[in-house]
């Protein structure tokens, strides 16, 4: 089979990147052929592709002409259609596979496969499709009105409180509209019950849409789990972006409270101002950006990881890779983070935004390990090494290509 795989960085920036590469590799273990479509950018890793990528664009550019290419790039009237219809040309694709496309390409790009008949699969890393600003998130809080309002992101200014990027926003939302999506995809792969049912309220057909967890591209990681039951530090972690959304600063706020030691692995737009305001507190230790490797050893020697996300998650590679380490989590109960954590047996949910919770359920894990010792976390590792393993994703994936070939 051959497949183009579409998404619009080529490099482990973030959990898409990450899921896009890893399919890219198992599927040429395989034997599949596969071509590769992103945007031109200075960290993308070399690519045999590389050469049909389109030019890199900027919304955050200080010239005019910065921004109107950006927006034009958003609408598909620039030269990803040209570059596009080159790869598809010279490749022949029998399914193209689209992850994160918006802004930075296109949806176009599903467009001229389909109109090709091409198969179109999209896998849905955020709620892009059903709200205009990706998060169902506004002022810090969770908000729905997109789904009914169209206009909310507009009237409330949703997109960083800025009316022009609201607009644009917008914009975008009415010309890459639902019936336009839902035409040109054969399916939506939702790594979450949870965003399933959130894409089903947002109107779009149910038999159009499959859940496929999250795998974890484990690059070496089986060889980083020694098949040992770990001995455990009293300390937990936080590995992640430092943004509001995440719910970092509710968790140093509860750290800064209990007597143990809290480990922040991450950078984002909130570090500096959390550094500063905890710079002196023995117990919260800011680590900056780890490597992989740093992260899984970090992990292997944690009680537990925290995941007090406040924003509907859709499925957090950080608890999946947490669970692969053998080290529980403790996570925030919503979006699609339930789904991955069994309550008492590889981790504990508290109700998200609630601090008092967050603090109870931070205690009674250490009292638990305290009382009845380490989690098991050669069992939790072992579990979560075979469900989320590439061999049990590359089966399921498959049957969904096949799936929509007989469609």
């Amino acid at each position: 089979m051959k497949v183009l795989l579409v998404n619009k960085f080529y490099y482990p920036r973030g959990g898409d990147c990450l899921v896009a590469m890893g399919i890219e590799k198992i599927l040429r273990e395989h034997g599949h052929e596969v071509a590769f479509f992103a945007m031109q950018y200075s960290q993308n890793i070399d690519s045999d592709w590389q050469s049909y990528f389109p030019c890199q664009v900027s919304f955050s550019g200080g010239e005019i002409s910065d921004k109107v290419g950006a927006v034009k790039r958003l609408l598909g009237k620039d030269g990803v259609v040209r570059k596009f219809e080159a790869l598809l040309d010279d490749f022949s694709p029998d399914v193209v596979h689209l992850h994160n496309v918006h802004s930075y390409l296109s949806p176009i790009v599903a467009e001229i496969a389909k109109s090709r008949g091409v198969r179109v699969m999209w896998t849905l890393h955020d709620y892009k499709l059903i709200c205009p600003t990706y998060s169902f998130l506004r002022e810090g809080k969770v908000c729905e009105l997109c789904l009914t309002q169209p206009t909310a992101v507009l009237t409330k200014k949703c997109m960083k409180g800025s009316l022009p990027g609201s607009l644009i926003a917008y914009i975008e939302a009415q010309v890459w509209n639902r019936e336009r999506l839902i035409r040109n995809t054969d399916v939506f792969i939702c790594p979450s019950r949870f965003m399933k049912d959130k894409m089903i309220e947002g109107g779009f057909p149910e038999a159009k849409l499959t859940v496929l967890h999250n795998f974890l591209p484990l690059f070496g990681l089986k060889d980083t789990f020694d098949g040992q039951q770990q001995e455990r530090e009293t300390a937990y972690c936080y590995v992640g972006r430092l943004s509001d959304e995440k719910g970092i600063g509710q968790l140093l706020e509860v750290a800064a409270c209990l007597p143990y030691q809290l480990f922040v692995a991450g950078t984002g737009p909130m570090e500096n101002e959390l550094r500063k305001q905890y710079t002196n507190h023995k117990n919260i230790i800011f680590l900056g950006q780890q490597s992989r490797t740093q992260v899984e050893v970090l992990l292997k020697k944690m009680a537990f990881s925290v995941i007090p996300s406040i924003w509907y998650e859709n499925n957090p590679l950080s608890v999946i890779e947490s669970l692969c380490l053998g080290t529980p989590v403790l996570g925030a109960e919503i979006g699609g983070i339930p789904e991955l954590i069994e309550d008492g047996t590889n981790g504990l949910l508290f109700q998200a935004g609630n601090m008092d919770n967050l603090k109870e359920k931070i205690s009674s894990f250490f009292h638990q390990i305290e009382k009845k010792g380490d989690f098991q976390s050669l069992e939790i590792a072992t579990r979560a090494l075979d469900y989320f393993s590439e061999a049990a994703y590359y089966e399921k994936l498959i049957a969904v290509y096949l799936q929509a070939k007989t469609a």
